[in-house]
């Protein structure tokens, strides 16, 4: 059902620096429900993946982003060319130049082992064949195309439980570096939060319910250790819904 593939967007950013960006999701979905509800499964299926490949990139950004060097070991047996594309890259959405069954790799970085990988992938390989005129029509009912969007939110789901340890580790860093208004590039907690950790890091509903149980106490050694009490305050008091498989953010719900 549309309510179910719906589940995807908690795991997508909840706000993106680039209206292009917010714009091309919004897009895909519309694509998905149009072809859903019209009955057009295989073309609903097209869309969807497309979803969840964005998603798959937003996880590696947050990889390049916060460790760089593991990022660029995992390069190997990329060519000159594309490792510069990706290293100077401005958006996730860079990645699509990557083969979509190769790009899965990264996600090794946060503990992703071959099998798992291989189930990922294997929704690549049926999409390719879906997307070539070779006479056939999948998914003709809509009980196809549920499974399918089944087998991509688990899919989903496994790489976003991989990645807490990675959220909590970047997040420990945020909070060490990010302590003295005076050396970072926002004074205000609030704006730094935004534009630097979410921003920054395309965080999702999901990711920031993680962030919002992190145990700030180990940080008591600090200098700074009111500031960084401080901006975990901050954090929990813009994003105040309880994150029970998502939420909105103050601004969504100011809107």
């Amino acid at each position: 059902m549309i309510e179910d593939a719906q589940e995807i967007f908690n795991y997508l950013p909840i706000s993106f620096r680039n209206q292009a960006e917010q714009e091309y999701i919004g897009f895909l979905w519309d694509a998905f429900v149009t072809n859903y509800e019209a009955q057009k499964y295989s073309f609903a299926f097209l869309a969807y993946h497309m979803l969840f490949m964005s998603f798959v990139y937003f996880e590696i950004w947050q990889i390049k982003t916060n460790n760089l060097c593991d990022f660029e070991k995992a390069m190997v047996g990329f060519n000159k060319e594309m490792e510069n594309v990706l290293l100077k890259a401005s958006t996730p959405f860079t990645l699509w130049q990557v083969n979509e069954s190769s790009v899965f790799r990264f996600l090794k970085l946060i503990g992703m082992n071959n099998t798992d990988i291989g189930v990922c992938t294997k929704i690549v390989k049926e999409r390719n064949d879906i997307a070539h005129s070779n006479g056939n029509i999948f998914y003709k009912n809509q009980f196809d195309i549920d499974t399918k969007i089944e087998e991509i939110m688990q899919c989903v789901e496994k790489i976003q439980s991989h990645s807490a340890n990675s959220i909590n580790a970047y997040y420990d860093i945020f909070l060490r570096e990010n302590s003295d208004p005076e050396k970072r590039q926002y004074m205000s907690d609030r704006d730094q939060i935004l534009e630097i950790l979410v921003y920054g890091n395309y965080l999702s509903s999901k990711d920031l319910a993680i962030l919002k149980k992190f145990d700030v106490t180990k940080l008591h050694k600090e200098k700074d250790y009111e500031n960084i009490k401080n901006l975990t305050k901050a954090l929990i008091e813009m994003y105040t819904k309880e994150y029970e498989g998502g939420g909105e953010t103050e601004e969504e719900e100011e809107e």
